[in-house]
């Protein structure tokens, strides 16, 4: 990213290669829609040539590309009044582990549609921060620098989403 802030545009492609997929996911599990998601990537690597200026080199390039993309998704919620969370709970189900007994399979899916019904029911706030950990495995440190808090704070936010996923998916399966 250095290279892109210092006028090397061409270097962009290769960010784009390198990161267009865990920020797909990101956005994807934040906002549950395909085209959406990908409209957001976009969006997101538009935002990082346009910012390129506010890359320090200091930190990460991956904390400040999710704060950037998390600052993408903030914007389109205000644009659209709303901040909606519509998985598709087909696509999900597909990428479930495949075994060969078909009632681990359909017990499987069954269990994996429950838990993105839950993840859709958190707070905005408790999806983001188990997003960023869960599925795109950054660190309390990366997470606390994209959200601007500590690392304990970031902490007992996992905590307690943790909490309120085990209890909403407690409850779906009763």
């Amino acid at each position: 990213m250095l290279k892109v802030k210092a006028g090397d545009l061409d270097k962009m492609g290769l960010l784009f290669e390198r990161y267009h997929r865990p920020l797909f996911g990101f956005l994807y599990h934040t906002t549950g829609q395909v085209a959406h998601s990908e409209d957001l990537v976009q969006t997101v690597f538009y935002r990082m040539l346009k910012y390129r200026h506010t890359f320090s080199g200091e930190g990460e390039f991956r904390t400040w590309m999710f704060h950037l993309a998390r600052n993408v998704v903030n914007d389109a919620a205000k644009k659209n009044n709303k901040v909606q969370y519509e998985a598709d709970i087909t696509q999900m189900s597909e990428r479930t582990i495949s075994t060969p007994s078909a009632d681990v399979q359909l017990e499987t899916k069954q269990e994996s549609e429950v838990l993105h019904q839950a993840l859709a029911k958190l707070n905005p706030e408790h999806r983001e921060v188990l997003i960023l950990s869960r599925f795109q495995e950054l660190s309390y440190q990366e997470i606390a620098e994209i959200l601007k808090t500590s690392e304990g704070n970031i902490k007992v936010k996992v905590h307690r989403a943790m909490k309120e996923l085990k209890e909403i998916f407690l409850k779906e399966t009763n």
